[in-house]
């Protein structure tokens, strides 16, 4: 911390919204201070996570103070173009479908353990029910399970997406902090993402599945989901095989076009130590008391 006190102010802001955005949304990473950028599905949540990134400065990331104004404009205005080829962001419907196979599963079991009790009682006209809801159940289970296949394969895309493009992202974080800072009577539009629009209720509603009934078939935006996969992977490839060319042709290429995102070389963050919590006087007594009686009896 400063010693002065305008910089030890000054500090204090910026460490309260770095703070504030760790406490808030739960992040306890022991090394990076707020972690990558949160989807477009979680405007409050990225607006924190803006505001502890300006607060981070070029000591955590970027450093583009030394840059002219046409350059800042220009890295600012890749980020529309950076997050327009992310694949969907499908977290929920992931957690969705898999919570949906676990219960199925379970729901099986149990039915199968019904059907065997009805029959040891003699009732084979409800172990035939049983059976026949158990089977319903594991239809069920394998259709979350396929359906549960296509949203792993798009979020690790998503992932894939994320690490190939974290530098250019971080710039144009950088680039608009440092145009507001340099001009803060000008307005500048808000960053905006042009990632995929989340799931609708009505798309997640599709994936509820319900027992005795027959399963339906997989929804044409999951579909969907699974198509794009080919094109996200041509592009990626293409993108990771571009080099900077040399200006003597003679020479080698100067190394990648986008190479990744190295992050932050640092030591774990300080964290304040634990409370230590005394125990009450009454405890303090009968552990005295039991001490003395275990030496009484040895």
């Amino acid at each position: 911390m400063p010693d002065h006190p305008l910089d030890r102010l000054d500090w204090q802001r910026r460490a309260s919204s770095i703070g504030a955005y760790r406490e808030l949304y739960g992040y306890d990473h022991p090394t990076e201070p707020i972690g990558p950028e949160p989807t477009a599905g979680a405007p409050d949540k990225r607006a924190a996570w803006y505001e502890a990134f300006a607060a981070l400065g070029p000591v955590d990331g970027p450093d583009v103070r030394a840059l002219p104004d046409g350059s800042l404009l220009h890295m600012r205005d890749t980020y529309p173009i950076e997050t327009a080829w992310a694949p969907k962001w499908v977290g929920d419907e992931l957690r969705q479908v898999r919570g949906g196979a676990e219960e199925a599963h379970l729901a099986a079991i149990r039915a199968d353990a019904e059907a065997a009790a009805a029959k040891h009682r003699g009732r084979a006209d409800l172990a035939a029910d049983h059976q026949v809801l158990a089977a319903s159940y594991r239809a069920m289970h394998d259709a979350y399970r396929e359906r549960e296949k296509v949203f792993a394969a798009t979020m690790e895309d998503r992932r894939e997406w994320e690490r190939a493009t974290e530098q250019q992202r971080r710039l144009a974080v950088a680039a608009d902090a440092e145009l507001c800072r340099r001009h803060p009577d000008q307005r500048f539009e808000p960053l905006r993402s042009a990632e995929p629009e989340s799931a609708t209720d009505a798309q997640r509603a599709e994936l509820i599945l319900t027992p005795g009934e027959q399963i339906p078939e997989i929804s044409q935006w999951v579909k969907d989901l699974a198509a794009e996969r080919s094109t996200f992977a041509d592009r990626l490839a293409e993108r990771q095989s571009l080099t900077i060319p040399a200006e003597d042709p003679d020479y080698s290429d100067l190394g990648e076009a986008f190479p990744a995102w190295p992050g932050p070389d640092k030591d774990a963050i300080l964290q304040p130590p634990k409370p230590q919590i005394r125990p009450a006087a009454r405890l303090l007594e009968r552990a005295v008391e039991r001490d003395t009686g275990m030496e009484a009896g040895n």
